[in-house]
């Protein structure tokens, strides 16, 4: 699955690369994974793709809508950055929880129930305090942040919000309501997020790449994170495909505190505060509030 890319490029632009150029190539590892899956021959695989892509262009078609808004969201997420210290942006981007809870709803007849949706409340606040930056934002740094900036960023980080909800749901919705492999889904959906970045090399890094060339500063690190990208991709979409969107957040929340913890215990490179405790406790009783199903109260009078 051509999986937003926006969720993760902020930690991936720290690498000495563009990052429009690292979507583009996890858009296109993706694909390539995706037919590698399915184990055709190269006659059979063609036949397939014909069917499926060619001769089905308005169900093609679909599937360029949450591409594109992945791509959308990708930037809006820098314009956030931009205009956010880390706190305020890391607070309300996990709003993207109760959007994807929304929308399961509106869109796929979900029911939710009431510890359910406390579950998720609880969950955004822990995973919020997870991903709570250790330094404080210093005081030159809030100074360059006017009220129309912080204004703007907030816009931003809300509509990242609500189109990462949308596009995750819509996409599932695609999935589940499709007999076709999931892995012809994720080619029709990394064609188009090939098409998106690609546009976004030349229009943002254009003049960048004919001077430096796709690659600069590319090294085994970066190739790695981006077959790491592309494959997680992939588990994120049979996560959607037989599960839903609300646990793969869960599951993208846990992974998270594993991260951290993996590296306290092997890199050494972080030291764990009140708030991560915190937040981490939070995160591990929403998982299990979510799956609580209430026994209902029996009635005296038919014992």
């Amino acid at each position: 699955m051509f999986y937003p890319v926006s969720e993760t490029s902020i930690i991936f632009s720290v690498l000495w690369c563009f990052e429009t150029a690292f979507s583009f190539l996890s858009s296109l590892s993706n694909v390539q994974c995706c037919m590698c899956l399915l184990g055709f021959s190269v006659r059979a695989l063609n036949r397939v793709l014909k069917e499926e892509i060619i001769n089905k262009p308005l169900l093609t078609l679909k599937l360029a809508i949450p591409s594109g808004i992945y791509t959308l969201q990708n930037n809006l997420l820098y314009v956030a950055l931009s205009n956010l210290d880390a706190a305020t942006y890391q607070v309300t981007y996990q709003l993207k929880i109760l959007t994807t809870a929304l929308f399961s709803v509106s869109m796929l007849g979900k029911i939710l129930g009431i510890y359910q949706w406390l579950s998720l409340v609880i969950l955004m606040t822990g995973i919020a305090l997870v991903q709570w930056p250790a330094e404080v934002t210093s005081s030159t740094k809030q100074e360059d942040l006017t009220a129309s900036s912080q204004l703007m960023g907030l816009l931003a980080v809300l509509v990242a919000c609500f189109s990462s909800g949308f596009a995750g749901v819509y996409f599932e919705k695609i999935l589940k309501e499709s007999k076709q492999s999931v892995w012809i889904r994720n080619i029709q959906l990394g064609l188009f997020g090939l098409i998106f970045g690609l546009g976004g090399v030349f229009a943002y890094d254009g003049e960048r790449v004919q001077e430096n060339g796709l690659f600069q500063g590319y090294n085994h690190v970066t190739w790695t994170v981006v077959a790491l990208q592309a494959l997680g991709g992939l588990v994120i979409a049979a996560v959607i495909k037989y599960a839903d969107n609300i646990l793969k957040g869960f599951a993208t929340s846990i992974s998270i505190i594993l991260s951290t913890l993996i590296s306290y215990f092997l890199l050494e490179d972080f030291d764990p505060t009140s708030v991560f405790i915190l937040g981490a406790m939070l995160v591990i009783a929403a998982t299990f509030l979510y799956g609580y199903e209430s026994t209902p109260a029996v009635n005296p009078s038919k014992v």
